[in-house]
């Protein structure tokens, strides 16, 4: 009798950002589904401890890539590597590795901006270029073939004292949109994640002192959106039929709009500083 053939993973997905945060929940649900998972992330440590805890209770293979996403050489390495090591094809990739900085606009430092361009936007667009390739060849087989960008409700909303963060999480949003049309005709889904505040460590490291004081504030004034919760959106818009795209996917705390004033860039005498939509 011939072994019956293992019917492999369900996805095979790529994941950077993946140490922690909403890069971390997202593994997570992949392991927990069955998936095969590519973890990168440039905190090597925390990447290796994350990876090896989730392999030991996977049905499937988990791997994974210490590589700044910032630096395009270093990334295709990582890729080539990945593609070799996975018993299939890439057919999801997962851009969520970022980071925030911010304060008045007048007195932030320029450096950071440089900083958190690399990641948060230079990084989508290796991210997405490298993979793309498997993308679009998981979507030649009339497989599911998804490309998700994690931005921030920022890209969206006016957000004082996070001027060029905002402007950096619109300039993923507007990529997400024209990827979308550039793509959609090939088969590949482009989704887009815009989360409120989340139980993660971002901006936990922010230099700005008054900026890092304000994101406690609001974090306690409004129960953050579990990175889980984030995730579970994200794993809805990779479960829908080819023919499906949920581009754009909004997920903030409950209290969030009822806590910022309403009316962008207005101060109220009990919120001076806060306004988001």
């Amino acid at each position: 009798m011939e072994p019956t053939a293992s019917p492999g993973p369900h996805r095979v997905a790529v994941v950077t950002g993946a140490a922690s945060g909403i890069g971390l929940a997202c593994a997570r649900l992949l392991v927990a589904r069955g998936d095969a998972v590519a973890m990168l992330d440039r905190d090597g440590r925390a990447l290796r401890y994350a990876a090896t805890d989730l392999a030991r209770n996977a049905s499937e293979q988990v791997v994974w890539a210490e590589v700044d996403v910032s630096d395009a050489f270093s990334l295709r390495e990582a890729r080539d590597n990945l593609a070799a090591r996975l018993s299939a094809p890439i057919d999801a990739v997962i851009a969520g590795a970022g980071t925030m900085s911010g304060g008045s606009f007048a007195h932030s430092v320029p450096g950071e901006w440089s900083e958190m361009i690399d990641a948060n936007l230079t990084g989508m667009l290796h991210t997405s270029q490298t993979f793309l390739r498997d993308l679009c060849v998981a979507a030649e087989s009339d497989e599911r073939s998804d490309l998700v960008l994690v931005g921030a409700i920022a890209g969206r909303s006016g957000f004082p004292r996070f001027a060029v963060y905002s402007a950096v999480e619109a300039a993923v949003g507007q990529l997400a949109r024209t990827l979308r049309v550039e793509l959609g005709p090939q088969g590949v889904r482009v989704h887009q994640v815009q989360p409120g505040a989340t139980a993660t460590r971002l901006g936990s490291t922010m230099s700005d002192r008054s900026a890092r004081k304000e994101w406690q504030s609001l974090r306690h004034q409004v129960p953050p959106v579990d990175p889980a919760d984030v995730a579970a959106a994200i794993m809805f818009g990779l479960d829908q039929p080819p023919h499906v795209t949920v581009t754009d996917m909004v997920v903030l705390p409950t209290l969030q709009d009822a806590v910022l004033p309403g009316v962008q860039g207005t101060p109220t005498r009990e919120r001076p500083r806060w306004s988001l939509r």
